[in-house]
């Protein structure tokens, strides 16, 4: 089944690489990769329907023939209960990310699908690689999938700076996550996941691993001070680009912290607890305030998602089941909810006035009832409003925190109230008072295509925040076992 995620998006780019660039060819480019995308979410579905929550091992292993002939790397794969909602965030927002460019890109349509069959693929990869190198192979191969996707289908003069930015920043903060891999293998022979969880680990050794494993997943996640490069790759990035790197691409961070800190080098984590929750502290407080005074709104809710991954972090790192648990499930909120706010900033809103400072956008409820109604539903879910599973996350990750260190559980909580200023901020000044002078005339509401997009994200976010089980019965028992190996 692992093998049928990871080929069918490269089958479905095989097909579209020999297509011209007609019309008629691009319209059958775009149906052939969305149905490439919608059978690996379908797919997904089934392993999710066949996981045993009961069991910690990872199922559905399958391991590729070449791996004998690689004694460095195990090319084997496998899933357990928190590699699988990653899994299945990366195989349902592909088809979203496709289906929000689905009109306005025409010019290199053939490259642009291609690329994002790919990224779902090397996503997967990641989160189910069983061998710690090929988790970093995974991990950087975004990188040049993304940053050529910034630089010719991005917007605005600056993408070749944010482009260089983004791929820099995170390629340079990955080296030292691949010095400790080399460590790793240098001490135990093998970088085999669970090889190295059956080995013992000093912790004055635990220590330098950890800072190195750290550094990369903190500027990817970002934490502070690492942050300056996402705001600039959402801005110049395409809307689609945008949708993946809210929604999954950081998601890789936080899968990190989960199969590597905590798992292998838990006295590390342990140590480090207070520095990390420390740095989840300021970037909270920090991205929220940088947040409530910017006037560019994909910026603006780029800054945002900094905020919502600190939550996460302290959630990850509160050493409760309870944090953990929220912290996944504010990562998954998150990855449905930044989403949908970008296809209505820098889709819905971009496509029709051509305008992203807020100064000249207002008065769209007039003109686009129907719009200013979904867009006020997810402006509450992003303030983590109950019946929704970003308020499940929250509150579950600051419930575990609190129960280690109450101080940073309340300041942790401070971004709740910011949230909500920045938040209705956005909502306030963009939909309601008199047209602006600015804006050409908008015509009409959001159509069908638009109208399903924001469907399709907003029925799994109220539906898990109020039957949060369906997810929390598998999670249960893959953090429990996390716990209880660190104790």
């Amino acid at each position: 089944m692992i093998n049928l995620l990871l080929l069918i998006p490269i089958i479905g780019s095989l097909i579209i690489l020999p297509m011209s660039n007609t019309i008629d060819s691009q319209n059958k480019m775009k149906k052939i990769a969305l149905t490439t995308s919608l059978i690996n979410f379908f797919i997904s579905l089934f392993i999710w329907y066949q996981f045993d929550s009961s069991s910690t091992q990872f199922q559905f292993v399958s391991e590729l023939p070449l791996a004998d002939q690689f004694n460095f790397c195990h090319l084997n794969f496998g899933i357990d209960g928190i590699s699988l909602y990653f899994v299945l965030l990366t195989t349902f927002v592909t088809p979203v990310a496709l289906l929000s460019n689905y009109t306005n890109i025409t010019t290199n349509l053939k490259f642009f699908l291609i690329s994002f069959l790919l990224l779902e693929t090397l996503q997967i990869c990641a989160f189910v690689s069983l061998d710690l190198l090929l988790f970093y192979i995974f991990f950087e191969s975004v990188l040049p999938i993304l940053f050529i996707v910034i630089v010719i289908f991005g917007h605005g003069n600056d993408r070749f700076r944010s482009a260089f930015l983004f791929f820099l920043y995170t390629l340079a903060g990955s080296l030292p996550m691949l010095l400790c891999i080399l460590m790793i293998y240098n001490y135990i022979g093998s970088t085999d996941f669970q090889l190295i969880s059956l080995y013992s680990i000093s912790l004055d050794s635990q220590k330098i691993l950890w800072l190195g494993f750290f550094i990369a997943f903190a500027v990817k996640t970002p934490l502070y001070p690492f942050i300056i490069w996402l705001p600039k790759a959402h801005a110049d990035s395409p809307l689609a680009g945008s949708i993946i790197l809210a929604a999954t691409i950081l998601k890789l961070a936080t899968y990190g912290y989960l199969r590597v800190l905590i798992n292998f080098l838990p006295d590390a984590t342990n140590y480090f607890n207070p520095l990390v929750q420390t740095i989840a502290i300021i970037a909270i407080i920090y991205a929220s305030f940088s947040t409530i005074i910017q006037q560019d709104t994909k910026r603006l809710i780029a800054y945002s998602s900094i905020a919502h991954m600190g939550v996460v972090v302290l959630g990850l790192f509160s050493n409760t089941i309870q944090g953990i648990e929220g912290g996944i499930l504010l990562a998954l909120g998150h990855g449905f909810v930044s989403p949908a706010l970008f296809i209505c900033v820098g889709g819905i809103i971009y496509d029709r006035t051509g305008k992203r400072i807020i100064n000249y956008i207002r008065g769209l409820a007039t003109y686009m009832p129907v719009f200013t109604i979904l867009f006020f539903i997810f402006t509450l879910c992003n303030t983590g409003i109950p019946l929704s599973l970003n308020f499940l996350g929250e509150q579950l990750s600051l419930i575990g925190i609190w129960q280690q260190n109450p101080i940073i559980a309340c300041l942790g909580a401070t971004g709740i109230v910011l949230s909500a200023c920045y938040s209705m901020f956005l909502f306030n000044r963009l939909s309601y008072g008199n047209l602006s002078p600015s804006l050409p005339p908008i015509a009409k509401d959001i159509n069908r295509r638009e109208y399903y997009l924001l469907l399709s994200l907003l029925i799994p976010t109220v539906v898990f925040g109020i039957l949060p089980n369906v997810i929390l019965t598998s999670l249960h028992t893959a953090t429990s076992a996390l716990l209880y190996s660190v104790a």
